[in-house]
């Protein structure tokens, strides 16, 4: 009913979904195996990209901190500075030459980024033609104290971002989260909001929410917005550090398991079809069912 008022429930109002630049296309989800030595981990991930475009993918999405072990007392010294490029960063000079070479789209995982005095855990979009899209500073720090499971501060080192991320790629708009971001539904609605046919979570669950919450949260985001969702989690290690639960993930708009790893090193190529996303939003069109005299999701940047 008009009365409900839908279009105020977006303020500003939500973008109306553009026409990407392609409908159907081959994304792959690296799992890496992660190790102490950063040349090896540049390298495998190279590989694994370059493995990955060979047999078709467009966009290829890489784990959370894929360049370093996954823990406060490694960030410092892994940590690169992105915005100097070069053998400053020799992590994401990798990634934006293979992009050009290659000419696809990376979302870079995340790596350990240095910016002044700062730590941030950072995520980084190169173009087909090499270029840096777009930087996403993970916005949700890892803090949790789960008794006798797991605590983990990341605000220890690291900074929080204060800026959503969304980027217009040649296959499609991009929302980018890191992990922990996933759990705050706020972002991806604002992604959705902004017109987004994707959102990408590079991630590293445990061994203690990853059972119970990573496919659901990624299922919930994706049914919640009517659009894709992609996660990439390193690959499931041993030993007493920090060890990751695994299941790299596509999900359709409709909620669907589309492709899932398991826990071991990995790369999965499954095909994204956007035509998917408005077939859905027609069966439910929830968008035009919003209460927007009951309730507003305020897009506070826009």
């Amino acid at each position: 009913a008009s009365a409900f008022k839908p279009e105020e429930s977006r303020r500003p109002h939500a973008i109306p979904l553009s026409l990407p630049p392609v409908s159907k296309f081959k994304i792959a989800l690296c799992q890496l195996s992660v190790t102490a030595d950063k040349e090896r981990n540049i390298a495998h991930a190279r590989k694994a990209i370059e493995d990955a475009a060979e047999k078709g993918a467009q966009l290829v999405l890489l784990p959370e901190i894929w360049n370093s072990p996954y823990s406060n007392d490694s960030f410092p010294i892994y940590a690169e500075d992105i915005d100097a490029g070069g053998k400053e960063s020799p992590s994401s000079s990798m990634l934006s030459e293979v992009a050009s070479c290659k000419k696809i789209t990376i979302v870079g995982g995340s790596i350990p980024e240095r910016s002044g005095d700062q730590l941030y855990n950072t995520c980084c979009v190169f173009g087909s033609n090499g270029e840096l899209k777009a930087k996403h500073r993970k916005i949700h720090l890892f803090d949790i104290d789960i008794p006798g499971k797991i605590t983990f501060k990341e605000s220890k080192t690291l900074t929080a971002g204060e800026t959503p991320t969304i980027v217009d790629t040649d296959v499609g708009r991009i929302g980018i989260g890191i992990c922990y971001d996933i759990r705050f539904q706020e972002l991806a609605m604002l992604y959705g909001a902004r017109g987004a046919h994707l959102l990408c979570y590079p991630g590293a669950f445990n061994m203690t929410t990853g059972p119970l919450h990573w496919e659901l949260l990624q299922r919930a985001r994706a049914t919640d917005n009517q659009l894709f969702v992609a996660t990439c989690s390193p690959a499931r290690g041993s030993g007493d550090g920090y060890i990751a639960w695994g299941h790299s993930t596509l999900v359709g708009p409709f909620g669907e398991i589309i492709a899932k790893a398991e826990h071991g090193e990995t790369t999965i190529i499954a095909e994204i079809d956007y035509s998917e996303i408005l077939q859905r939003r027609m069966s439910l069109p929830l968008e035009k069912q919003r209460r927007g005299d009951l309730y507003q999701l305020v897009d506070v940047q826009r």
